[in-house]
């Protein structure tokens, strides 16, 4: 993942649902975990939350820290 992407990740919103509004990456493991097995959605938004599913189930939630 590039610089650039990266930021765009920390930035990005759910655009709808429950969780509308809130940043992909504050979105809580399980609701993930269940996108996950429901199938991500196509396009950039599926792409972003493919990446923190892989984010949350590594532990890597530290890395956004500094960008909140």
């Amino acid at each position: 993942m590039d610089h650039q992407a990266f930021l765009d990740l920390a930035e990005a919103r759910m655009p709808y649902g429950k969780y509308a509004g809130r940043r992909l990456v504050d979105l809580p493991e399980p609701y993930v975990v269940w996108l996950a097995n429901q199938g991500f959605p196509k396009g950039k938004l599926g792409d972003q939350l493919r990446c923190v599913y892989e984010i949350k189930v590594n532990g890597l939630e530290y890395l956004f820290a500094p960008l909140r």
